[in-house]
C-alpha cells in the first residue's frame, strides 16, 4: 500500500535567535553606465581630433592661398579666375583624401595605442602655430587678407601707407616735441577715450592737429585743447553726464578732452566705424548738414567712393591725424620716433600699424 505522503517539517527558529540570511551575491554595474562612458569618452576624443584637424586645414588654406595671392589675383578669366577656381576645387579635393587616410590611420592607432588618437592631432596643431610665429606665416596672412579682404582692405591699405608717407615727411625734432607737449595733458585724454571707448593715440593725433598741445581760443571759434566750435547738444549732454557737471567749460582740458571724444565717437558710429570718414565728419562737423548729407548727395558709400569729391573736403586732416597718431603710438611701443627710412624701421613701423587701422587677428 502506498504511504500517504508526510508534509516537510519546520524547524522554527529559537527564541531570542536571528534567522540567517543567505549571502548576496556581490552587485555589478549595470552596463548602460559603463557603456555611456565609453560614449562619452569616445565623443571627447573625437571633438579634439576634429578641432585640430579643422585648425591644421585652415592653416594650410590661408598659406596656400597667402603664398599664391600674386597670382590669383586678378580680373583675367585664363590667368586669374579659372586658376582661383581650380586652387579652391584642389584644395577640397586634397581635404577629402587627407580626411580619408587620416581615418583609416586613426582607426588603425585606436585599436592598437588609443592614446595616440588625440595626441596626434594636438602635435600638428602645436607644429603649425611653432610654424606660425616664423615671418613667412605673417607674409602668407598678409597676401591672403589681401586676397580676400577686397575694396576694404585695398581702402585700409591706401590710408594706411598714406600716413606712413605722411609720417617720413615730419622732422623728428617737431615729433619729440609733440610728444613732450602732450604730457601734462596725457592723464586727461587717457580718461577721456576710457570714458567712450576710444584708442588713447587717435585722441592725442587729433589734438595734435588742432592746437599741437597749445590750447587756445582760435580766430575761427575754436576752443582749447581740441579746438572744440560747434557741437550738437546731445553730444555735448553726453559728455557732461560722463564728467558729472551741469555744463562742460571749454578751456577746462579735462572737459575739453571730453567733448571732442564724445563728438569723435559720434561721427565714427554715423560713418559704421569708418576711421577715414570719422575724422571726415569730425573736421567738417553739423556746418550745412555734415559729411552723412554731402555723402547722401552724391551717392558716396566708403572710402574709395568719396575719392573724387575730395578736392573741396579737407583731404588731408585725417592723414595728418593718423600720422601723428601714428608717432604717439611709436612712442608709447619704442619709446622713441624711429625715423622711417632708416634700417629695417618701415619694417617694423608697419608691423605695429596705424592706430585705429591695425589689422584683426
Amino acid at each position: 500500500m502506498n504511504k500517504p505522503a508526510t508534509k516537510p517539517s519546520i524547524v522554527k527558529p529559537k527564541a531570542g535567535s536571528t534567522p540567517t540570511r543567505k549571502p548576496r551575491s556581490p552587485s555589478k554595474k549595470p552596463a548602460h553606465k559603463t557603456t555611456t562612458f565609453q560614449l562619452k569618452h569616445r565623443l571627447l576624443m573625437l571633438s579634439i581630433e576634429a578641432i585640430c584637424l579643422m585648425l591644421v586645414a585652415v592653416y594650410a588654406i590661408m598659406v596656400f592661398l597667402g603664398n599664391s595671392a600674386n597670382w590669383l589675383s586678378g580680373t583675367s578669366l585664363l590667368n586669374n579666375l579659372l586658376p582661383f577656381a581650380g586652387s579652391v576645387l584642389a584644395l577640397v579635393l586634397a581635404a577629402t583624401v587627407v580626411i580619408i587616410c587620416w581615418w583609416k590611420l586613426r582607426n588603425a592607432l585606436y585599436r592598437r595605442f588609443p592614446v595616440f588618437s588625440p595626441i596626434l592631432p594636438i602635435s600638428f596643431v602645436i607644429l603649425v602655430g611653432w610654424f606660425g610665429l616664423h615671418t613667412e606665416f605673417s607674409r602668407a596672412v598678409s597676401h591672403f587678407r589681401t586676397l580676400v579682404g577686397g575694396k576694404h582692405e585695398v581702402s585700409r591699405v591706401t590710408l594706411a601707407h598714406q600716413v606712413y608717407a605722411a609720417y617720413r615727411r615730419y622732422d623728428n625734432g617737431m615729433l619729440q616735441q609733440m610728444v613732450d607737449r602732450s604730457k601734462p595733458f596725457n592723464p586727461a585724454i587717457i580718461e577721456a577715450a576710457k570714458a567712450f571707448s576710444l584708442d588713447v593715440n587717435l585722441l592725442q593725433g587729433i589734438a595734435a592737429t588742432e592746437s599741437s598741445f597749445l590750447p587756445r581760443d582760435s580766430f575761427d571759434g575754436g576752443h582749447g585743447l581740441f579746438q572744440i566750435t560747434l557741437v550738437p547738444k546731445h553730444i555735448m549732454a553726453s559728455a557732461a553726464k560722463r564728467l558729472d557737471v551741469d555744463k562742460p567749460d571749454l578751456n577746462n582740458a579735462r572737459h575739453n578732452a571730453y567733448i571732442a571724444a564724445a563728438t569723435f565717437k559720434f561721427y565714427l558710429q554715423q560713418m559704421k566705424n569708418d576711421l577715414f570718414l570719422g575724422l571726415l565728419a569730425y573736421n567738417i562737423g553739423p556746418t550745412n548738414g555734415g559729411l552723412r548729407f554731402i555723402m547722401q548727395q552724391y551717392g558716396v558709400t566708403d572710402f574709395i567712393t568719396i575719392q573724387p569729391y575730395l578736392q573741396q573736403l579737407p583731404r588731408d586732416y585725417p592723414i595728418r591725424v593718423l600720422s601723428y597718431a601714428l608717432a604717439f603710438r611709436l612712442w608709447q611701443k619704442e619709446g622713441r620716433l624711429p625715423a622711417y627710412e632708416e634700417g629695417e624701421n618701415a619694417i617694423r613701423i608697419q608691423e605695429i600699424g596705424v592706430p585705429g587701422l591695425q589689422r584683426d587677428m
